[in-house]
């Protein structure tokens, strides 16, 4: 097995993260593991093809045993024992990451996937920011001048990074002429440059794991855990993995993912914007049944989401796990104070719920919102750091209930499908000028609501949707009307040479997409190609 590196430096100090030991230590990760992940995806697909025939999921008979078992999962370490506010957010340029890690925060996400665009010089430059944030000599000074540097007055946020989903490769880092797997390239550099720092820290290797579909991929998880600690010398459970149930297929593995990785596993999150669009894209083809009201008015007091969130939290505390809760996609805007009091409003709302139903923290995508989501989670848990205490035993969820998506209030509308497409165009541009978190209509938009935003309308011109506002017929004759519309709304917002390098490509590619008899998986993969 031979692997190449298509540009040694796409950043300067590149060579100290695509050092000799290093890749070889990524060759071994692909030796080891791509062939398992290969057969993985292939394994997604066929049972997406069944739910296809069915339009059903339900629980996995053949791991009845697991689900009625009396196990739990290993004690978390004392850095992730209070996890009470979480900030999430790309762990590049410098100046974002120092924000995240003085964020006052108990953890910040370090994404390495949804709010990052996986360009060669994003993904070098996210791990050199992160062992310089091991080593306590991260620091930036712009242009202007001004200096960020880490804190010393409190303490920083404890780190815990997201690499890519199993899906995507990194087209800059070959095995035998082949795209590398981009989970094994983001975890592999990560781990082998900072986790004994992170260790004599009193810290560890931490991490999210994105998009997983089966407790199979958690038991791939598993296995890269092993081998990498042993590799490295560290011990077994040294990692801590919290994985994100953003799929509607894992919400029926809750309890299988944490027993795959139990002895790794510190907890579970309800990454909702990930899940509406699991369930759009595997049901997508199931009829009018499972057709999502406009997205902005799919709240998670629906039914379907309380059933997913319910379950969650009774699936953690009963394993001894966390239970995080989702991002409240507001955010403040200093120069609108109407916009920030509304968007404290709906944040304080949010966060409520989730303590009050049992989540141990929640996330926040701006560092505004960080003293909001921690004053919610200080009034439930008082002095204890987390609550695991409570096991919602009253809770018992269906698979009908996980699947009433009808019971979702709400209209199809053309105003909703409107927005939808600007938001897809407007995203996927910035995204391909390489920023994975954008700020659209004061609210934080990053891949998953793009991904919500266009597969929303393949679905609506699959299904005829009737628009309840205009009485309209979605039709592509529709979508392609109202894209160019939109488009050139964003013309005139963006100016030219933003317009032609970025928003002509990403218009073009969102109706390629949208339009396509054939539903494209990821938006990201097609648009991977038209980065560099």
């Amino acid at each position: 097995m031979a692997i190449t590196v298509t540009d040694h430096l796409p950043v300067d100090r590149a060579e100290e993260i695509l050092s000799p030991k290093a890749l070889a230590f990524l060759e071994g990760l692909h030796q080891r593991f791509a062939g398992t992940r290969n057969e993985l995806l292939e394994a997604r697909q066929a049972k997406r093809d069944g739910v296809a025939r069915t339009s059903r999921l339900d629980f996995l008979p053949e791991t009845q045993q697991i689900r009625d078992g009396d196990w739990k999962v290993a004690e978390a370490p004392a850095a992730l024992q209070d996890r009470r506010v979480e900030m999430t957010g790309p762990a590049t340029p410098a100046k974002m990451a120092i924000n995240a890690l003085n964020s006052g925060a108990k953890v910040w996400l370090a994404d390495l996937e949804d709010a990052s665009t996986p360009t060669w010089a994003n993904v070098i430059d996210a791990i050199l920011n992160l062992r310089d944030a091991a080593t306590g000599s991260l620091s930036y000074t712009s242009p202007e001048g001004k200096e960020y540097k880490l804190r010393t007055d409190a303490p920083l946020a404890v780190v815990v990074a997201r690499p890519r989903g199993w899906h995507l490769p990194e087209k800059h880092l070959l095995i035998d002429g082949e795209p590398a797997v981009g989970a094994l390239v983001d975890f592999g550099l990560h781990f082998f440059h900072v986790a004994k720092q992170l260790v004599l820290n009193g810290q560890g290797p931490y991490y999210y794991l994105p998009k997983m579909e089966s407790h199979l991929e958690a038991r791939l998880w598993n296995d890269v855990f092993v081998f990498a600690q042993d590799f490295l010398g560290l011990g077994q459970g040294t990692i801590r993995a919290t994985v994100l149930i953003e799929t509607i297929p894992a919400a029926f593995e809750m309890d299988e993912i944490l027993y795959e990785l139990r002895d790794h596993a510190s907890g579970l999150n309800a990454g909702r914007w990930d899940y509406l669009f699991s369930i759009i894209k595997y049901f997508r083809d199931a009829g009018e049944e499972f057709v999502l009201p406009d997205r902005a008015s799919v709240a998670m007091t629906a039914p379907f989401m309380r059933a997913y969130t319910e379950l969650l939290v009774k699936t953690c505390h009963r394993r001894g796990a966390f239970a995080m809760g989702g991002m409240a996609a507001v955010i403040p805007n200093r120069r609108h104070p109407e916009v920030t009091e509304a968007a404290f409003a709906k944040v304080r709302a949010d966060k409520t719920r989730e303590a009050n139903d049992g989540f141990d923290g929640s996330w926040v995508a701006h560092p505004d919102l960080v003293p909001t989501c921690r004053e919610v989670f200080d009034a439930v848990l008082g002095e204890r750091r987390n609550q695991l205490d409570k096991q919602r035993p009253e809770v018992s969820v269906t698979a009908d209930q996980l699947l009433d998506i009808a019971s979702a209030d709400g209209q199809v509308t053309e105003g909703g499908l409107r927005l939808n497409l600007y938001v897809a165009v407007a995203y996927t541009a910035v995204w391909l000028s390489g920023n994975g978190a954008v700020a659209i209509h004061n609210l934080m938009e990053d891949a998953a609501t793009a991904e919500i935003s266009r597969s929303q309308v393949w679905q609506q011109i699959r299904n005829k949707s009737v628009l309840a506002d205009t009485g309209n017929t979605v039709t592509r004759e529709l979508v392609e009307r109202i894209l160019g519309e939109e488009t050139e709304r964003l013309r005139t917002e963006v100016g030219d040479e933003a317009f032609r390098r970025y928003y002509e490509p990403a218009s073009k590619l969102i109706g390629e997409i949208c339009l396509s008899e054939n539903y494209t998986d990821f938006l990201t993969t097609p648009a991977y190609e038209l980065v560099g």
